[in-house]
């Protein structure tokens, strides 16, 4: 059956006013199934999820319950519209009868059903992406949740897998891309505490070098201070040249690189490559799973972007959303890349999956031994 009598909405969408384009459009289906009840069969699928009002989700779940009159009975009584009152009554509130005769004369055409219908779909569609994408936003900012990388990466596999079902239902068209022009988002707030990590990763880096070729999981964009960055990439390429690495190298290739200002001269710069604590790769891990939560929490922003412009169809969202997943796809191969060692032996059936319990490697006093 195409038409699913269930009326519980999905994800919780809230109900709109009753002024978007497509509280017409479920109006206008709606009284034109109160016209023709028939005309149920050719509208496609559809489930009382789909509409965005709450009165017209338990409307419709009544008409996919009740069996359609004959055509003859349809004609002579007004039995159709009586029985989807009398189902559909215990669960709106405040529908009468004088509402689904409002229907029925907001119907243009009733033969246009599969057209309203579509546009039901459409609508529905797009607010679901844009659910989705909250939860991905939510969960890149939520500072209590105890593996926040876990949780984001199984949002963003969620809204993956919503894209590529959503994929199959609407066909693409020339200009695929979002007409949604591009702009500033906010990011995340830096605490304090982050440009310290990052001072400590490049201090401690600096002092064990050799953590280096085992860190190629991490690049100088992953930092939040483009200087740390900058520092990072003159650590890296001393390293990838075979070059000795210390404090006073890594200065020189600063200054090659200008990195050095008024602000930030020799001086400073040798006092922050010279307090080294902890293992680099547990920093490097702290930095990474904060570019990882940077990029979906963007990605996030982007694609709401892109649910909430009305002008976009549905393929033009899908196809700016798979975009925008596409450039948090990166980053989460070197996240993987740079746990993979903590990752569980075997898999964890998806319906007991919970966060991770694997802890953080804590900073260690004295690492390695002193040179």
């Amino acid at each position: 059956m195409p038409n699913s009598p269930t009326s519980e909405p999905d994800f919780g969408l809230a109900d709109i006013p009753p002024n978007p384009p497509v509280y017409f459009a479920e109006q206008a289906l709606l009284g034109g199934l109160l016209l023709d009840p028939h005309q149920i069969k050719t509208i496609g699928p559809l489930g009382p999820d789909h509409f965005a009002s709450a009165i017209h989700r338990a409307i419709f779940a009544a008409m996919a319950a009740l069996p359609a009159p004959s055509a003859d009975l349809h004609a002579k009584e007004p039995v159709w519209i009586t029985a989807v009152l009398t189902h559909a009554r215990p669960h709106a509130r405040g529908l009468t009868p004088s509402y689904l005769h409002a229907l029925a004369g907001a119907c243009p055409d009733p033969a246009h059903a599969p057209s309203y219908a579509r546009m039901v779909r459409s609508d529905h569609a797009r607010r679901t992406v844009l659910v989705h994408a909250g939860l991905l936003v939510q969960a890149a900012t939520d500072r209590g949740l105890p593996d926040p990388a876990t949780v984001v990466l199984s949002r963003a596999d969620a809204l993956t897998t919503l894209l590529d079902q959503l994929a199959g239902s609407f066909p693409s068209h020339p200009g695929s891309l979002p007409r949604t022009a591009p702009r500033a988002l906010p990011g995340l707030r830096v605490r304090p505490e982050v440009g310290d990590e990052e001072q400590l990763l490049l201090s401690t880096a600096t002092t064990y070098p050799e953590a280096l070729a085992s860190m190629r999981w991490l690049r100088p964009e992953d930092f939040t201070t483009a200087l740390y960055g900058g520092l990072y990439r003159c650590l890296t390429s001393l390293a990838s040249r075979g070059e000795p690495v210390d404090k006073v190298t890594v200065l020189w290739e600063a200054q090659q690189n200008g990195l050095l200002t008024p602000a930030f001269g020799p001086q400073e710069a040798l006092e922050l490559l010279d307090s080294p604590a902890g293992p680099p790769e547990h920093w490097g891990e702290q930095i990474l799973r904060r570019a990882l939560l940077r990029h979906a929490h963007l990605a996030g922003l982007h694609i709401q972007a892109f649910a909430q412009d009305l002008t976009n169809t549905p393929h033009q969202v899908i196809t700016g959303s798979r975009r925008a997943l596409a450039h948090l796809a990166g980053v989460r191969a070197r996240w993987q890349h740079a746990t993979h060692q903590s990752a569980p032996r075997s898999p964890v059936p998806a319906s007991r999956a919970g966060p991770s319990q694997q802890p953080i490697r804590a900073p260690a006093a004295s690492p390695r031994p002193s040179r």
